[in-house]
């Protein structure tokens, strides 16, 4: 069985299906045993997760994306012929043009621009829906990232049940692995000298970022005084206001911008708690690498991340800044309740490792080629 999988995204800046593309493609290739898995556009090794820039060099990844470039605007796909003797070629959202030939499979990742349009850009939405009508609408079999995004893709996208998968994503091995030595050295890289609350994640409206703002600012003042709220994640499309608050230095509000993968596992780590307030997801990465990093978390009770954190989360109404307020406070004020999150959520954590993502979905290409 030959799979050729499109990892397009890793040459572009990409949040979380970058993440996705980059540990599962690695893990699938560790779990190959008689299968082979290439990736394209043909990245061959390459180098750290980085989610602001390529994760080659500058030359071969414009040559690259020009390629790719071509190929989208082609009436009929040179992917035939790129990719020889392939079984299956797995599509992301960034080829709109694949093979004609063989077996077709890709992964969704949610449904939000069909959910929640408001949330997105246009140019997000054209992407999304040009993915679905060129792609998801003639895949033979499709991963869904969670039993939730499976689900909105039946009854949302009307894509039939037996096609669509639920498979969950991994967890680096990194968040398990945190020592408190590295959560006191990404403290002291941003000069965190309080304790903090974390939010993780791109800043754009999904997020509800606004929210988690107006909940810290009506918190108990001897808690504001405490701990600090620190926001981590590149910029992606928000309010200028929410961008302002985020900048402006208000009292115990600290903005790190994108924080480095090899940063990130510590700095979580060091958390008094994360809080993940985000109004629809597919799976959420931020949670589950809180969990493995032994931080307890609180979110959203929408679908995907009740399903993905089960007992391992306080849930909060993310339409409710009061809702948000009254879980920072019982969490931050009971340090028994924050123990028996992170119990249970370490143990949970261990559900999501790529390994086991890798090796479900290598019997999923072997189910698709008919094994």
């Amino acid at each position: 069985m030959r799979v050729y999988i499109d990892c397009t995204p890793l040459l572009v800046r990409s949040a979380g299906i970058k993440t996705y593309l980059y540990h599962w493609s690695r893990s699938l290739c560790s779990v190959a045993g008689d299968a082979q898995f290439h990736t394209f556009p043909f990245l061959g090794q390459f180098g750290p997760l980085d989610h602001e820039t390529s994760v080659i060099g500058r030359c071969g990844t414009l040559a690259r994306m020009s390629m790719v470039g071509c190929l989208n605007r082609g009436s009929h796909s040179a992917l035939d012929w790129l990719t020889p003797g392939g079984d299956v070629f797995h599509c992301s959202n960034q080829v709109s043009n694949p093979p004609g030939k063989g077996i077709l499979t890709a992964t969704i990742h949610d449904t939000t621009c069909w959910l929640r349009p408001d949330l997105h850009t246009p140019e997000t939405l054209a992407y999304e829906h040009r993915f679905f009508e060129r792609v998801l609408r003639r895949a033979n079999r499709m991963i869904a990232v969670s039993e939730a995004s499976r689900q909105d893709a039946i009854s949302i996208l009307k894509l039939p049940p037996d096609r669509v998968e639920a498979i969950h994503n991994g967890v680096s091995d990194a968040f398990f692995e945190v020592t408190p030595d590295l959560a006191v050295k990404a403290a002291d890289h941003y000069g965190l000298q309080k304790p903090y609350i974390l939010f993780v994640g791109v800043i754009e409206p999904r997020k509800n970022i606004a929210r988690l703002l107006n909940a810290y600012d009506s918190l108990n003042p001897s808690l504001k005084e405490e701990f600090d709220l620190v926001f981590a994640g590149p910029l992606g499309w928000e309010s200028r206001q929410t961008v302002d608050r985020l900048r402006g230095q208000a009292p115990g509000v600290r903005y790190l911008g994108y924080v480095p993968e090899s940063v990130l596992p510590g700095l979580t780590a060091g958390a008094e708690i994360c809080v993940y307030p985000s109004l629809y997801e597919g799976f959420g990465f931020p949670i589950v690498q809180a969990m493995a990093a032994g931080v307890p978390v609180i979110t959203s009770a929408v679908p995907a991340l009740l399903e993905v954190a089960g007992d391992s989360a306080y849930f909060v109404d993310p339409l409710s800044e009061d809702s948000i307020r009254q879980a920072m406070e019982r969490l931050l004020l009971s340090s028994s309740l924050r123990s028996s999150l992170v119990k249970n959520g370490v143990r949970r954590a261990e559900r999501y490792r790529w390994r086991r993502c890798a090796e479900e979905s290598r019997r999923f290409f072997e189910r698709a080629c008919g094994g």
